[in-house]
């Protein structure tokens, strides 16, 4: 399926998009006074060097952040994101690429939690590494699914997972929705994103109506295909966002087409967003 470590697709047209998805959520989530526990649960290495042997032999992120670096006309509601990485890299030169763990850190607050997860040993260290000194952060070596089940409710009672395992093996895919479901029952007031690669049709709709019979409502969609023309490989990804913070639909809608137009290849780009299931 997908060649891994993270470390090779780092930045990509699908992190743009997830990580896109990510601030805005969190963002509005942050909107309230109270403190709020984010969970993570294959955290990778929560930043990455674009200038790396890794980065260099794929290069992702010329397709994917490397044309949104330089654009003045980003919408409103993607400044956070953009900002985010910007913030990654003082010289105004694109070096380095924070991942979801590192995005979630510059967005959250003094007494907001990060829990991350990550079984990779050498990602572990290069995790605890970036987040060392950072009190709000607990990594975790340890398999993401049952670390998420294990590890909630947070004392907080609001908050957000981010599930966004590789999908390299395809019990994968059984994996985050047993996770995901074990988890709302036991924290119901979570926001829950999952965030799938599109290589085929079919896959994706298995996912979203599993999600539905596990009992996860309401669920958002949204899905960016950078090639429908393409036969094999990765096409595009989603996210399914349950129980999602208000307003994100629109939020979301005010900047979905305007990517979908810079990332996608020759106008052959599409957009989906929509609910799977409301309330």
């Amino acid at each position: 399926m997908l060649s891994y470590r993270h470390a090779f697709h780092a930045g990509n047209f699908a992190d743009v998009l997830k990580h896109a998805v990510l601030t805005s959520a969190l963002g509005l989530l942050a909107r309230k006074d109270k403190p709020l526990c984010y969970y993570e649960s294959h955290a990778g290495e929560g930043r990455y060097d674009l200038g790396g042997a890794r980065a260099r032999r794929t290069g992702e992120a010329a397709q994917g952040i490397g044309r949104l670096w330089e654009r003045a006309d980003v919408p409103d509601a993607l400044l956070p994101y953009l900002r985010a990485v910007r913030a990654a890299n003082p010289a105004g030169r694109l070096a380095a690429y924070p991942g979801s763990p590192a995005l979630a850190a510059a967005l959250l607050r003094p007494a907001d939690r990060l829990v991350l997860m990550e079984l990779n040993a050498a990602d572990h260290a290069a995790l605890r590494a970036t987040f060392r000194g950072d009190r709000r952060v607990a990594a975790h070596r340890r398999d993401g699914y049952e670390g998420l089940v294990a590890l909630t409710p947070p004392a907080e009672r609001r908050g957000l997972a981010l599930l966004d395992p590789s999908y390299e093996v395809v019990g994968d895919w059984k994996g985050v929705v047993e996770a995901t479901a074990a988890a709302w029952a036991r924290w119901p007031g979570g926001c829950y994103a999952i965030w799938y690669p599109i290589l085929d049709d079919a896959m994706p709709l298995r996912l979203a109506r599993a999600l539905v019979v596990a009992g996860l409502r309401p669920i958002l969609r949204v899905e960016l295909v950078r090639d429908g023309a393409q036969p094999l490989g990765l096409k595009g990804s989603g996210v399914l966002v349950a129980n999602p913070p208000w307003t994100l639909d629109r939020e979301l809608a005010s900047w979905l087409p305007w990517l979908t137009g810079v990332l996608g290849v020759e106008g052959r780009g599409a957009w989906r967003l929509d609910w799977v299931v409301g309330e």
